[in-house]
């Protein structure tokens, strides 16, 4: 028994200490090939990167305190995530067993006539190690750093997708605000058209206006009776899809919207970082870097299927025909084999050419996520400058316009200009209102995902 035994654990030593170590990407070579190698900075020297700063503290609204956490827990996407590490854990946890030898036990008796009319009894029990594979060459090894790989590549994904959850809550509550302001706006406008058309009809019926300024007023009603119609519809759709983030009804204790988006203000603050920091932070690039590990180890995997495989195979046991004599006696057998494969009709050469083929592919995916953070971030800072500006300039077209109708509202009493001038002035009004919400809603989108992009979320 311990003769078997001693040799068993020899043969696992040798399997531990055998087999080259799977290459790992060199992260910063594959950046230098595929991507800029600055950004230009921005943000204050005094601000926090955005990897540093938590949701919790980038985020100050209310409803966002409420809603994320939320989302975090009950989000189906996110739980995927976290189910397919333990997968994955799983498979690397049954590669690793591949490494050690399987021992079987066991125990059996049997009584059976002989010719002579007695009985005969056997009773027998053993230890054994079937098809044991030394790899001395690294075949194991090689799939079990491939499983390794993938696991941390799943927990990347994991913080990949709880990143892009947070951002992606964060985005649906800024849709949702600029429903409830596009709303305000809407009705507001549709209460001035509705008085704007009692006043025409007064007029038309005193015969001081025309049934053309009219018309002009029934239509003009009508158009933001539609247009309050497609903002309360898009205003549900939007409440669903935050709805379906968050992984279920939205809180009944939950504060309502009030079309303001001053809480996405700090955000446009955040300075972009240096692009190696870019490539740290953001789980994605980790994701993908894993993967490509793991491409490099079932290419050595599919190389060491050229060489030898050695098995073993062991035995211990006793037999006797009484049960008190079993374990008097014992003996003990210990067989290696190799194989060496010779013809496979190219079997083990396409192997090692899909692997190569799968390492290529992992490398270029690697690449484009790379490149991806970049213009993610390249997109978040023009978008910060230029939004900027586009919001200025339709706030004063805004107020402009407010006092355009003004006047027309004026002229059109004094009777100085037709209805048509003041209904023309209403009409720009509720257009550039409507303009400069929709820029807002985009650049506090732009600031989540710039804040996404340069790590944060966490």
């Amino acid at each position: 028994m311990k003769t078997a035994l001693s040799l068993i654990t020899i043969a696992a030593l040798l399997a531990a200490c055998a087999g080259p170590e799977p290459r790992r990407p060199v992260a910063a070579e594959a950046a230098a090939a595929a991507v800029p190698q600055a950004f230009p900075q921005a943000g204050g020297p005094g601000s926090t990167p955005a990897a540093e700063l938590p949701w919790a503290q980038a985020f100050k609204g209310g409803r966002l305190q409420k809603l994320i956490p939320l989302a975090l827990a009950n989000n189906r996407d996110l739980r995927v995530a976290v189910l397919n590490i333990e997968t994955a854990r799983a498979g690397a946890a049954a590669r690793d067993a591949d490494l050690w030898p399987t021992v079987n036990a066991g125990i059996s008796g049997s009584r059976s006539p002989t010719a002579a009319g007695g009985i005969l009894s056997l009773y027998q029990a053993g230890l054994q190690v079937s098809a044991y594979e030394l790899d001395l060459f690294g075949r194991l090894r090689g799939l079990s750093a491939s499983a390794a790989a993938q696991v941390l590549a799943a927990q990347s994904n994991q913080q990949a997708v709880r990143t892009a959850l947070v951002a992606a809550v964060a985005n649906s509550e800024i849709a949702l605000q600029a429903d409830e302001a596009l709303l305000k706006i809407t009705r507001d406008t549709l209460a001035t058209r509705e008085q704007s058309l009692s006043l025409t009809r007064q007029r038309f019926d005193g015969g001081v206006a025309g049934e053309l300024d009219l018309r002009s007023a029934e239509s003009s009603l009508q158009a933001a009776r539609a247009a309050l119609a497609q903002a309360q519809r898009q205003r549900a759709l939007d409440e669903n899809a935050l709805a379906l983030l968050v992984g279920g009804p939205l809180p009944a204790d939950l504060p309502a919207p009030t079309g303001d988006l001053a809480d996405f203000e700090p955000l446009a603050e955040l300075p972009t970082g240096l692009p190696s920091e870019v490539l740290m932070r953001r789980p994605d690039i980790r994701q993908a870097e894993f993967a490509l590990a793991a491409a490099d180890a079932n290419i050595d995997a599919a190389r060491a299927a050229f060489w030898p495989r050695i098995t073993l195979t062991g035995s211990v046991g006793t037999a006797s025909g009484a049960l008190s004599d079993l374990f008097k006696h014992s003996a003990w057998s210990f067989a290696p084999s190799l194989v060496q494969p010779i013809f496979d009709a190219g079997r083990n050469r396409a192997n090692l050419g899909g692997a190569r083929a799968s390492r290529d592919i992992a490398l270029a995916q690697y690449e484009k996520a790379i490149q991806t953070a970049f213009r993610e971030v390249a997109d978040g800072l023009a978008g910060r400058t230029t939004l900027d500006l586009q919001r200025a300039a339709l706030a004063a077209q805004v107020d402009a316009e407010t006092r355009r109708l003004d006047a027309a509202e004026q002229r059109y009493t004094a009777g100085v200009s037709s209805a048509l001038d003041r209904l023309d002035a209403q009409r720009s009004l509720f257009a550039a209102q409507q303009s400069l919400v929709q820029v807002q809603s985009q650049r506090a989108q732009s600031l989540v995902t710039l804040y996404r992009a340069l790590g944060g979320g966490s």
